[in-house]
């Protein structure tokens, strides 16, 4: 992967090189301070000081720039806006040549947005630099005293205030002169049927990527954690073109679905099952965690397996469930505890979830990657609804060849039918990527001179410098320099669990104790709803498969509003403080602290929670992805790998705490299993005050 230092000099439009934060120089002064203070020459104050005035100077240079722009884009949009006043009805010469000086306006925007989205990029990273060879939280310090400020220069460079009127005033007179233009090309169609102006796109994408505003798919993407490359290549994007297979991706999204429905059809009947085979009801915990436990291992070797093949692990994966959901129907026939875990381990061992989300990675498209992204989540979203509402239907009693199918044994026998049936589809739709796919992506990334702009339409607009010498020169420059993200090593992706663990900042690691926590809660209050119910209630499994059933389907409509509205007016760590705020409240409201337990209070609180962890979900995974180190978004060891193991670690704790607190007795189980969920929440809320400011 070329390095950040080189892609800016390459891709930096050539009349503005002045204006471009130095990068370089920022990179000498930090190697500088650090020299410094390893020779007590300068005190970390004295250095905390220094760098931000130079930072300080860079923005205010860039800003002022910005503004310059901004007023002659102002001022060549008010001449064209006269003109476009006079333009008489019928002058369709005179329309079709305005039309094309806002379509040349246009490209000038989206020019500016380049080269703001290139020194935001460029800021980010000297921060992270400066954090990572210092150790202490300058960005931290920075962003509080600057970002914050009622005249903000950062914000300007962060938030691009004032591009948004450009953008509309541009956006709508080319609409209004397309259909115009329209009009005299004997096009009658509604106006609103008409394309959008590839400009205009462009411009849009652009604005998006530079906000980190978000839509309804977006935000769904972004619960995939797929970490896109901050600087994504075009010809990478096309080498993966040429490989895409719609019915494999298909195959992989009801990979997802199967699976989630695996996970919690065998929910709302799990204590029954334990009872009948002789052991407590609190043994679900066990049962239903099995799995979790096998999937932590499972999540490690699919994904390593994965970087050679995608059809082996698939079909390995489908087999294992096979196999796993036989056994788990055949135990009780052959009265086994025994039986039943072993077949609840052979699931998660198959939990191929790694592939599916390494395959949207690798093998789609960038242009459909958010949409296969958000697939993945909805797909996962529909198989936790499913799942219980499946069980509630599968209330009835029969036997076959001395085979007992009831409630308890039904979810086995038909999760194993439907991986049967999905092995065949498999064997027969699936098409493997080339091998030699992947060597091209590299390579190409490599090779690639436009470092950002995907779109056709905005590749023109970047300038290559001429002086190959002193890209040469510079190049050699980096390269001398190992310890930099310029180093060939240290853009390779990470080879060990140890190796991703160095590179995770204490915002990453906050932001995992977070994904740690929402699972934690949601499994307590889903693995223990049937035995919790039962025991204040007296619901049968089919009120418990339904009341998990309406919760799951909750979570697409949630992520509807705050994909649409939340997140387009909240800043995302906002949202995420107050969503943890939010769950720790449903937890506390979901105490027994009375002599009688209502169902409107069980329900009410279990709703605040799950919805609320919902929530912080999205935000948390999508600030994740934005904060972890770009080292993380390949390999096996990447980024995805690192929030599965943290959220099915704590799905393996939780369901353990469930059937420990079982030896303490049905009256305290509830308070002493929600006990734990708030001690980690509170925690979490005070770490996130102290990373508050590093979430920018």
């Amino acid at each position: 992967m070329v390095a950040f230092g080189k892609k800016l000099k390459e891709s930096q439009i050539q009349e503005w090189q002045g204006y471009y934060i130095n990068y370089k120089l920022m990179k000498k002064k930090v190697k500088q301070y650090v020299r410094q203070i390893e020779a007590s020459a300068e005190n970390r104050e004295t250095v905390l000081k220094d760098f931000s005035g130079i930072l300080d100077k860079q923005i205010e240079k860039i800003v002022l720039f910005l503004l310059e722009q901004q007023g002659e884009l102002a001022r060549r949009l008010s001449v064209l806006g006269e003109q476009h006043a006079l333009l008489e009805q019928a002058d369709g010469q005179k329309a079709s040549e305005l039309l094309e000086a806002y379509r040349d306006a246009g490209r000038n925007l989206l020019r500016l947005l380049f080269f703001v989205e290139m020194n935001a990029i460029g800021l980010r990273k000297i921060l992270k630099k400066f954090d990572k060879r210092f150790g202490y939280k300058f960005t931290n310090y920075y962003v509080k005293t600057r970002a914050n400020h009622p005249y903000s220069q950062l914000r300007q460079v962060f938030k691009h205030v004032g591009i948004s009127a450009v953008v509309g005033t541009i956006s709508r007179n080319l609409a209004d002169l397309q259909d115009q233009h329209g009009s005299y090309t004997s096009i009658y169609d509604h106006p609103a049927m008409l394309p959008l102006d590839p400009v205009i796109v462009s411009i849009k994408a652009a604005v998006d990527r530079l906000t980190n505003s978000t839509d309804f798919l977006q935000y769904l993407g972004k619960h995939a954690l797929i970490m896109p490359d901050e600087l994504p290549s075009p010809s990478e994007d096309h080498m993966v073109d040429e490989s895409y297979h719609f019915m494999s991706l298909l195959l992989n999204l009801v990979n997802t679905f199967l699976y989630m429905v695996n996970t919690y059809i065998i929910v709302p009947t799990a204590d029954n099952y334990s009872t009948s085979l002789g052991a407590a009801a609190t043994v679900c915990g066990i049962v239903i965690g099995s799995m979790a436990v096998a999937q932590v291992f499972s999540s490690v070797y699919f994904s390593a397996w994965s970087n050679k093949s995608y059809m082996k692990p698939l079909v390995f994966s489908t087999i294992v469930l096979l196999i796993g959901n036989t056994l788990y129907a055949l135990a009780y026939d052959l009265n086994s505890v025994s039986v039943l875990l072993i077949g609840r381990l052979f699931c998660g061992l198959g939990s191929a979830r790694a592939i599916n989300r390494r395959y949207i990675s690798d093998c789609v498209p960038l242009k459909l990657r958010m949409k296969a992204s958000a697939g993945f989540v909805s797909a996962s979203a529909l198989g936790m609804a499913c799942g219980p509402a499946l069980a509630g239907l599968l209330q009835t009693k029969f036997t076959i060849f001395k085979f007992t199918f009831n409630e308890d044994t039904l979810p086995g026998w038909v999760m194993a039918l439907a991986w049967l049936v999905y092995l065949f589809w498999l064997w027969i739709s699936f098409r493997e990527p080339p091998n030699e796919n992947k060597e091209n992506i590299v390579q190409q990334k490599t090779q690639s001179e436009n470092a950002l702009l995907e779109d056709g339409v905005t590749q023109p607009l970047i300038l290559s410098l001429g002086n190959k010498q002193e890209d040469e020169d510079e190049d050699e420059g980096e390269e001398v320099d190992i310890s930099e993200e310029a180093s060939d090593e240290s853009r390779k992706p990470v080879t060990s669990l140890v190796s991703a663990y160095k590179l995770l900042t204490p915002s990453v690691k906050v932001q995992l104790f977070i994904y740690f926590m929402l699972k934690y809660a949601m499994e307590i209050l889903l693995a223990e709803s049937s035995v919790i119910t039962a025991y204040y209630f007296i619901w049968s499994s089919s009120n418990v498969a339904i009341f998990l059933a309406c919760l799951g389907l909750t979570v697409l409509p949630v992520n509807v509003f705050v994909g649409s509205y939340l997140s387009n007016i909240f800043e995302e760590r906002q949202v995420l403080l107050a969503s943890e705020v939010m769950v720790c409240l449903g937890i506390v409201f979901s105490f027994h602290v009375k002599n009688s337990y209502s169902i409107p209070q069980y329900v009410c609180s279990a709703l605040v929670t799950f919805v609320s962890a919902e929530v912080l979900e999205g935000v948390n995974l999508s600030l994740l992805s934005r904060v972890m180190s770009s080292r993380l978004s390949k390999g096996t060891y990447n980024g995805g790998l690192l929030s599965t193991e943290a959220g099915t670690i704590a799905r393996v704790i939780a369901d353990g705490t469930i059937t420990l607190a079982g030896y303490w007795g049905m009256s305290r189980l509830l308070n002493v299993t929600l006990l734990p969920s708030l001690v980690i929440c509170i925690c979490s809320i005070i770490a996130t005050c102290f990373t508050y400011n590093s979430l920018y």
